[in-house]
């Protein structure tokens, strides 16, 4: 590439659509840019996007670069591939530029995003400052505004490690962020020009303090921090750079002046202490591959390390063990007796593979138990939070069904082992044992909170109908009878909880208690008189001392307790049902009241004899309608009689009513 053409603002293609680096390319354009001979004194703008968005556009009247743009007439399609670089036109200091290939293109599809991660990862790597372009009305769009790409970048600050001062500092306080407005391109060009010139300014000096990318010489280079974690790149970077640090320290362990030393000295005669000695020189050198490697993906830190011990260590035994058998064939050819040291050598291999070998075991026992955990606990918690009479047999078969998917597989991984019969079936009883006691575990912490399950069971019980649906105490309800269902319930749970049952034998428990316990049953009254009461007591006939949970004692006064905390309750829904009827009587008493007994010329006419006044809504008698009341009329004797008779009946209604009312009145109070 000629210098003309670097400094005139001519691309090269710097990253191959493959993701190819164009090593020979760059080195030319960095020659013919100059760039090598500016020593810091550089910038690095890059810019990314969406597709057909305008970016190499944009860059070529910004910075007066000459990179390949789109012919619209042509149709939408891929004009840049991969990442091409060139040198901006008449900016100061010199100023490169990246034009990267634009995302969301269809000629690598929807699912091929590698490319377009890397590439950002390349751009915000290198970069001192970075473009994103779209366009306005893409803006809060998925795809098109470039969301999962900016995702990718806006990660950094998260993910990265930062001081305890700046764990919450926002990325505004690092980083300079502005968004900047300009025309349509092809709508509005000489707008757009004049934009672009006004913002062109803005990327002289970029570098110096005050300009876009601020003082770049209090930046640690890139190629010396160990902080870099994207989410999204964490394995390529933490795969690559702890390639290269596990590279340094082998190369630092090798020209290490102790090694050296003790490599050499194996090599003749054997060396005392030489594990030791070689334990501290491994060990040193690989605190320092942690060191360096600590804020890389775990797990491929940890597999770079293990390669390393393997690169270390194996050549060092086989040149140890080589060392050693020379050595013992000069003392059989000197007729040295090594009975001793051969059998101190047996000794140490068999306590070591005995050490590894116990070391196993525990981690296979420690694996099976945590499997019998998870597949007991939950399940017999659950069980017992809708306990009932057949709480204990299921809590038997999942018990049953549980080791005996799981203790065959471990007996088999023991057989591996070359174990004797009894003591892998020891192994085998012992995590039996270990099963019953996670359900006897989860039993004793239900049992503890009974009362809390009885009162849930009661509450469920007494305010829902069998359908499940809330109650609503209407006066027609059997309370008492409703309550006595309810507290039979909690009281079965109870019987539940009081021990535990391993084996399917039926027990009286429920029957004593309820005989015992529960309220208004004959059964109680009758064995109160005739014998010893059956829950004074701390043990129960049915059931081992070392498998009961709650005694016979406890029972009763968990009753008691349980008893005057529901009556409460109880007392509630009585309240409400008074309250209904009394309501729907004063209803009634309203709708029968004298008043509609009583004809209009009577009602006007005793207040007018008794001087009351008139009621509201209706007019007072007057003069004219007191002398029509006094006008005599003819008198027709049948029809006296029956005025008569009719004036006697409305008395005797209005007698019989009030009477009523009276009497349901004290009936209700």
């Amino acid at each position: 590439m000629e210098e003309s053409d670097a400094l005139g603002g001519v691309a090269v293609q710097l990253i191959d659509g493959e993701g190819g680096f164009a090593a020979e390319g760059a080195e030319q354009f960095v020659a013919a840019a100059g760039v090598a001979g500016c020593g810091i004194s550089y910038a690095v703008v890059s810019i990314m996007g969406p597709q057909s968005s305008g970016k190499s556009t944009l860059l070529n009247q910004l910075f007066g670069t000459n990179f390949r743009e789109m012919d619209a007439f042509r149709g939408r399609s891929q004009t840049t591939k991969g990442i091409w670089i060139a040198c901006c036109v008449g900016v100061e200091p010199c100023t490169v530029v990246l034009d990267l290939e634009g995302t969301d293109g269809r000629e690598r599809g929807e699912d091929d995003t590698a490319f377009e991660k890397q590439s950002a990862l390349f751009a915000l790597a290198i970069s001192d400052i970075v473009l994103i372009n779209m366009w306005c009305h893409d803006i809060g769009r998925e795809q098109a505004a470039n969301k999962p790409l900016l995702k990718t970048v806006f990660q950094i600050w998260n993910s990265v490690p930062k001081p305890e001062a700046h764990k919450d500092t926002p990325i505004g306080e690092f980083f300079n962020m502005e968004v900047t407005a300009l025309s349509s391109f092809e709508e509005k060009e000489e707008q757009f020009r004049e934009q672009v010139q006004q913002l062109r300014q803005r990327f002289s000096n970029s570098i110096a303090p005050g300009g876009l990318a601020g003082d770049r010489r209090g930046v640690v280079p890139a190629s010396e921090n160990k902080d870099l974690d994207l989410p999204a790149h964490k394995v390529m970077v933490a795969t690559v750079r702890c390639d290269e640090i596990a590279n340094e320290k082998f190369g630092c362990i090798t020209s290490d002046t102790e090694w050296l030393e003790l490599e050499s000295a194996v090599q003749s005669d054997p060396v005392p202490g030489f594990g030791k000695k070689l334990g501290y020189i491994v060990d040193v050198h690989l605190q320092e591959y942690d060191k360096e490697a600590v804020y890389f993906d775990e797990a491929v830190r940890k597999g770079k390390r293990q390669h390393l011990e393997s690169r270390i260590v194996n050549p060092r035994f086989e040149t140890t063990q080589n060392a050693l058998s020379k050595s013992l064939n000069k003392a059989v050819q000197a007729n040295w007796d090594c009975t001793k040291i051969l059998e101190k050598v047996r000794r140490d291999i068999e306590d070591h593979a005995l050490s590894v070998r116990e070391s196993k075991l525990s981690e296979l026992t420690t694996q099976a138990k945590e499997k019998l955990r998870k597949a007991l606990a939950e399940p017999v918690e659950s069980l017992f939070d809708a306990a009932d009479q057949t709480t204990w047999a299921s809590i038997r078969n999942i018990y049953k069904r549980e080791t005996e998917a799981i203790l065959p597989e471990f007996l088999k991984t023991l057989c591996g082992f070359e174990m004797e019969y009894a003591p892998a079936e020891e192994m085998v009883s012992k995590l039996r044992d270990y099963a019953r006691s996670v359900v006897k575990s989860k039993a004793k912490d239900e049992a503890s909170k009974v009362m809390i399950h009885m009162k849930e069971r009661f509450t469920t019980v007494f305010s829902h109908d069998k359908d499940s649906i809330p109650r609503v105490w209407t006066g027609k309800e059997d309370v008492r009878a409703i309550a006595k269902d309810a507290r039979s319930a909690a009281l079965k749970l109870l019987s539940v909880m009081v021990g535990i049952r391993w084996d399917d034998e039926p027990d009286s428990i429920e029957s004593i208690l309820t005989s015992t316990l529960l309220e208004g049953s004959v059964v109680a009254k009758i064995a109160s008189a005739t014998s010893a009461d059956p829950l004074a007591s701390t043990t129960w006939e049915e059931i081992p001392p070392k498998q009961t949970m709650i005694t016979p004692a406890q029972c009763n006064s968990l009753w008691k307790q349980f008893k005057a905390e529901t009556e409460f309750t109880i007392t509630q829904a009585v309240s409400t049902q008074q309250a209904h009827r009394r309501g729907s009587w004063d209803h009634l008493c309203v709708d029968k009241a004298p008043a509609d007994d009583i004809e209009p010329g009577e009602q006007s006419g005793s207040r007018a004899a008794s001087g009351a006044p008139a009621p509201s809504g209706r007019r007072a008698p007057t003069a004219a309608d007191a002398a029509t009341a006094a006008a005599p009329e003819p008198e027709k004797p049948h029809e006296r009689a029956a005025e008569a008779a009719h004036a006697v009946e409305p008395a005797q209604g209005r007698l019989a009513v009030a009477i009523l009312v009276v009497v349901l009145r004290l009936v209700v109070s």
